[in-house]
């Protein structure tokens, strides 16, 4: 194509409209027309980008790697100016850039930068506009996405610790079906038992004796097993049925208590009358397994919905910085289980309240614990403390400590920095601790981290909420 054919093509894009005539001779004069096949990676992430492209026909888009599959983040046309720019401080791209159809550009190397921007003011001016649009429109994407990871990690926790308590209340309605119809079968039996009213004193007396709260706290397997034979032998010996037995030594019934009714009923209701109690026993049983899930199921969702500030969402407010930080703990649990991991807290009862957006604030706990755990090793500890006395004057103090292999000391600077990221293509946009750090200025707080093998602090201060400022 020669410069002419070139000058053509510049001045018939829309986008290049207001570009002098000159301007348009001068890019046609010193660039070289780059023909791409459509598939081809014209900048792969992380080299380095030499030449600034302005696209004549087809498309350029940039690729990003995630867990889910390849996304589009970006997408360019006709028109469009891509690749390095002029100030611009982004040399080597984060993502792939890839022609998504066959593409005709003109490329211009950073060599002439200095001379385009003296002889093409307008033009440079146009690029100077692209690259912060850019910068404003990949920030915004990754920012979604980054928003999405968060929630995507939120959802699996919150769905991993919700399935054990769900399927525990399953299982539990259908053992309490069961046992309901087996305490109905054992109740008419003992009706036609005809027992007497001391008889009927004596039963009650065991039933509360069997639903009363154990006094010797949760037994081992040994003990329960120990437990459940001593029940067998006595059964054994009154002649009443083996399968009662497991029911009731899990209550904390006596051996002197059965005894008392086995002298006071006939000799003939008395298995009638142990399986009554078995059956209600174990019932009772299930439906406590049942709340203890039901309550379980409960803590969560309002741990959750702590978390997200669901019912509060003021820029501004009183924010319990402990809760927010166990909350936060809670959802990422199940991650930490599946390291081998441990986080320790060590928040006091008496910490004092912070100032800002709660739900900006938990988002800031959950990324910087979230690369915590991603930093740990098997079997990794992160550690997390809180402090708001005297030493600490008008702030509340966070400090997130992780054993795991640290920062490098010559990237230590950077890790604030938008797009930077120490992790490996596809797992981490380099935005989570840029969203940490404006969160925070937002907020009139600060963050700082130390890091050496084995050791990395990220210590965050928060303004105290004083009532006055209420």
């Amino acid at each position: 194509m020669t410069p002419s054919e070139m000058a053509e093509s510049l001045s018939a894009l829309d986008k290049l409209s207001d570009v002098p005539p000159p301007e348009i001779e001068w890019l046609s004069e010193h660039g070289a027309l780059d023909a791409r096949q459509a598939g081809t990676i014209i900048a792969p992430a992380g080299e380095r980008i030499e030449h600034l492209w302005v696209i004549l026909s087809g498309g350029i888009s940039v690729y990003r790697d995630t867990p889910a599959g390849r996304r589009q983040v970006m997408a360019w046309g006709p028109g469009d100016v891509t690749g390095r720019l002029p100030y611009s401080r982004m040399t080597a791209p984060t993502a792939d850039t890839r022609v998504d159809e066959d593409t005709r550009s003109l490329a211009l190397h950073e060599s002439l930068f200095s001379e385009m921007v003296a002889r093409c003011p307008v033009f440079t001016e146009h690029t100077v506009h692209l690259m912060m649009d850019r910068v404003r429109q990949f920030k915004a994407t990754e920012l979604q996405a980054e928003k999405l990871v968060s929630l995507g990690r939120l959802s699996a926790g919150l769905a991993h610790e919700l399935n054990n308590p769900a399927s525990a209340t399953a299982r539990g309605a259908a053992l309490l079906r069961e046992g309901l119809a087996q305490t109905e079968a054992a109740a008419r039996d003992l009706f036609t038992a005809g027992l007497s009213e001391e008889g009927i004193a004596a039963l009650e007396q065991v039933r509360a004796a069997t639903l009363a709260a154990p006094g010797e706290g949760v037994r081992s397997a040994l003990q329960q097993a120990d437990r459940e034979a001593e029940i067998e032998d006595w059964l054994d010996d009154h002649g009443c049925e083996m399968e009662d037995a497991v029911p009731l030594a899990e209550t904390p019934v006596t051996l002197d208590a059965l005894d008392g009714l086995a002298d006071t009923l006939p000799s003939a209701a008395l298995p009638v009358a142990l399986r009554w109690l078995a059956a209600s026993s174990a019932t009772h049983g299930v439906a406590s397994d049942i709340e203890r899930a039901a309550r379980r199921i409960h803590d969560l969702v309002a741990a959750v919905k702590r978390f997200t500030y669901m019912d509060n969402l003021t820029t501004s407010q009183r924010v319990d910085v402990g809760q927010g930080l166990r909350d936060t703990v809670t959802v990422l649990a199940p991650k930490a289980r599946s390291k081998g991991a441990s986080i320790g807290l060590d928040i006091p009862d008496d910490l004092p309240c912070a100032r800002g957006s709660g739900s900006e604030l938990n988002q800031v706990w959950m990324n910087v614990l979230d690369n915590a755990l991603d930093a740990l090793g098997d079997e990794g500890h992160v550690q997390v403390t809180a402090r708001g006395d005297a030493t600490d004057g008008d702030k509340v103090t966070v400090r997130i400590i992780d054993d795991g292999s640290g920062i490098p000391e010559e990237v230590v600077g950077r890790i604030f920095d938008p797009f930077f990221t120490t992790k490996g293509q596809g797992h981490g946009t380099g935005l989570g601790l840029d969203i940490v750090q404006r969160i925070l200025t937002q907020n009139q707080g600060e963050i700082h981290v130390e890091s050496r093998p084995g050791r990395t602090e990220f210590r965050i201060r928060l303004r105290r909420f004083e009532e006055d400022q209420a």
